[in-house]
């Protein structure tokens, strides 16, 4: 699949719809980064983004430049960057600000790529 294993940059809307179509056909979480190109924190945190697509083959990691897609930004309700949002089935399930903590970047996909079976 393209993308697997790398963070995808989403540059406009064309491609922004086009793989928030994708995740809820593979049944995959989406995690969005919000960047912006003046935020030494987003430059920070952009090569943990890129760790993270490497480990997580089952998650699809986009990044966007808050200026470059401004109604995605609103959209999203994204006021401060980084943000990095959590999505599933076209929804937003979580949400994490700031480049401080790149542990508990980890953890949230870890817990939101776990897929739960319920047995009948």
């Amino acid at each position: 699949m393209a993308g697997e294993g790398q963070v995808i940059a989403c540059r406009d809307l064309r491609t922004w719809h086009h793989q928030m179509s994708e995740g809820p056909k593979s049944n995959k979480l989406i995690v969005v980064g919000f960047t912006a190109s003046c935020c030494e924190s987003c430059k920070f945190m952009a090569p943990v983004l890129d760790e993270l697509a490497k480990k997580f083959t089952n998650v699809i990691f986009l990044m966007v430049d808050v200026d470059e897609l401004k109604p995605v930004v609103v959209d999203c309700g994204v006021d401060s960057t980084p943000t990095f949002i959590f999505m599933k089935d076209g929804r937003i399930v979580d949400r994490f600000v700031g480049a401080a903590k790149k542990v508990e970047l980890q953890k949230l996909t870890e817990t939101h790529a776990t897929v739960v079976v319920a047995v009948a």
